[in-house]
């Protein structure tokens, strides 16, 4: 409870005087309505729109392959989207292989080299892999007739790298927001949060940034009590002690938000170990089936899904439109939707990489593709 008196008192980096208690009241009531009305559009089943016009996509992968070069081969995220690449690609004709590493620029050197030297069509940097990292390994394939393409790894907001052909955008700002509005509508506008990050993962700058800029925009009485950077080959050793610490050491917190959901596999133990499962709430993102899994054993409490599979096809889409010199949609389409308690059964029991989001992109790309 607050108590408010002549002197200003900071909530949330909001200024609030005796006088001001009122318009506090009404600007933490307008913001939690604002949040609830924000996250009602990712509550609906998501609707396929079509990327672009129809083409013969067999024609224009016959003979191509792409090498997909995750930033690190560890991630079950990436791992289960690069394995529908793989599919959905056979589709068409496309061969796709997966250059696994554990997560070094050494190891993404020797995959883009290996692209050059044997004459890929495309190098996909999915998800992390700044191509600034790697910037002489990518020039030389570009030199060398290979398009460098970038799927699930820039936000909208930010200026591709140079040696980039065409890149496949996803909306980790609005990631941030629908975070925000959750955290605040769970805790009815007192949200005490330990946020989980990867600075060294570029996505993660609009995604932290817009999840800032909504919590003080809808949640007034809310706050971020500590927020812990983890590097992404570190989370196996740092996240668990590190969140497992935090909540013990304030008892306030409430919500944990690892901000990709890979990570919740050492933030539930840390929870468990700290005696504080279901009493904190954990909203994450991606919709990796073994999260949906921990929604449905009440380990976590939201992830926002992203289907892996619709993913997949978007890419292989995507890519191909580049490849063959056709306009090149800008982001991937690929929708938003909230599982939680209400419908984590949906994706399955255990929970799968495709299921829960409908499969009207399937024939949507396949009719596309002219092959339905």
């Amino acid at each position: 409870m607050f108590k408010f008196t002549a002197a200003a008192t900071v909530v949330s980096g909001v200024a609030l005087t005796a006088l001001s208690l009122p318009a506090f009241a009404d600007a933490a009531a307008d913001g939690l309505a604002k949040a609830k009305e924000n996250l009602a559009a990712y509550t609906a089943k998501p609707v396929f729109k079509a990327p672009g016009e129809p083409f013969d996509a067999k024609a224009c992968a016959a003979g191509k392959k792409m090498l997909s070069i995750p930033n690190n081969s560890g991630n079950p995220f990436l791992k289960g989207i690069i394995d529908r690449e793989k599919a959905a690609g056979a589709l068409v004709g496309l061969e796709v292989k997966e250059w696994e590493n554990q997560g070094q620029p050494s190891q993404w050197v020797q995959g883009a080299e290996l692209a050059t030297r044997e004459k890929y069509a495309i190098i996909d940097l999915i998800s992390g892999i700044d191509p600034a990292t790697i910037e002489p390994q990518l020039q030389a394939a570009k030199a060398a007739g290979v398009k460098v393409m970038t799927s699930h790894f820039y936000d909208p907001s930010f200026t591709p790298h140079p040696v980039v052909s065409s890149s496949l955008t996803i909306g980790f700002g609005e990631v941030g927001k629908i975070l925000a509005d959750w955290a605040t509508v769970a805790t009815d506008g007192k949200a005490n949060i330990a946020l989980v990050v990867s600075n060294e993962v570029p996505p993660t700058i609009p995604l932290v940034a817009n999840f800032k800029k909504e919590l003080a925009a809808v949640s007034p009485g809310s706050k971020i009590v500590q927020e812990i950077n983890v590097g992404v080959t570190e989370w196996g050793t740092k996240i668990q002690p590190a969140v497992q610490a935090a909540v013990q050491a304030n008892p306030e917190i409430n919500v944990v938000i690892p901000i990709y959901d890979s990570m919740s596999q050492f933030v539930v133990p840390a929870l468990r170990l700290a005696g504080k499962t279901g009493q904190v709430k954990v909203a994450t993102f991606n919709g990796t089936p073994f999260v949906l899994d921990y929604i449905q054993q009440g380990a976590v409490d939201m992830d926002i899904g992203e289907s892996l599979d619709w993913i997949a096809y978007a890419t292989v889409d995507g890519h191909l439109r580049d490849a063959c010199g056709l306009p090149t949609p800008t982001a991937l389409n690929v929708p938003f939707y909230i599982f939680d308690k209400s419908n984590a059964a949906e994706a399955g029991t255990p929970a799968q990489f495709d299921t829960g989001y409908g499969d009207a992109y399937k024939a949507g790309f396949k009719k596309l593709w002219g092959i339905q």
